[in-house]
């Protein structure tokens, strides 16, 4: 009875790749609660998928180089969350900047700001935080706007450099930076400058 949702459950999970996390709420579409909570507990079961946090799983990245499974992506794990309780997030300052590989430092909370309410949970080894305040970057419609513009200002205008600048191009495609430069129009001044720089081509070495 259960077995139409549960290929419907696994092809969109193979859809979203590697990394993704998820909760029920990310099928409710496919199918009653009952038939999709059956079908997240036979793949968790039969180790397709992985349990993270108590009603949230992933679908586990593996590493060649290591030969095993790696931890869980934590900004999917937040956003997972946010989409289950219908709360809108942006990371703070520390936690952009960690993400765009700003930071070699690995820190042990990662803190997201939320119109949802203050909660905290265990992921592995590190705590992820949510603190519930007034979004002041929520009217930009994409993810990376909020998580570029959070980086740039908790940096500071005076630390924006060329490395800076190359460091946070390469993690977005041409195209998507693009759609980030029209999104982040109405940012401060100085931002939407640093902006306007990522989004050109990268220099010829």
């Amino acid at each position: 009875m259960t077995k139409p949702v549960e290929h419907k459950v696994l092809s969109r999970i193979y859809g979203n790749g590697r990394g993704w996390a998820f909760s029920q709420a990310d099928f409710a579409d496919l199918g009653s609660r009952s038939a999709v909570d059956s079908s997240l507990f036979r793949l968790e079961k039969n180790e397709v998928i992985r349990r993270v946090i108590r009603g949230v799983y992933d679908y586990p990245r593996y590493s060649e180089f290591l030969q095993k499974t790696v931890v869980p992506d934590i900004d999917q794990v937040a956003h997972a969350l946010a989409r289950k309780f219908g709360w809108r997030i942006q990371p703070d300052g520390a936690t952009a900047q960690n993400l765009l590989g700003l930071s070699t430092q690995v820190p042990a909370r990662i803190v997201y700001l939320s119109d949802g309410p203050n909660r905290s949970y265990a992921v592995g080894k590190q705590t992820l935080a949510f603190q519930h305040t007034a979004l002041k970057e929520s009217v930009f419609k994409l993810a990376q706007s909020r998580l570029v513009v959070q980086a740039l200002k908790s940096l500071g205008e005076q630390r924006i450099n060329p490395k800076i600048v190359s460091k946070i191009r390469e993690q977005f495609d041409p195209a998507l930076r693009r759609k980030i430069l029209l999104d982040t129009k109405t940012s401060t001044g100085w931002v939407y400058a640093a902006i306007q720089e990522i989004a050109k081509e990268a220099p010829h070495a």
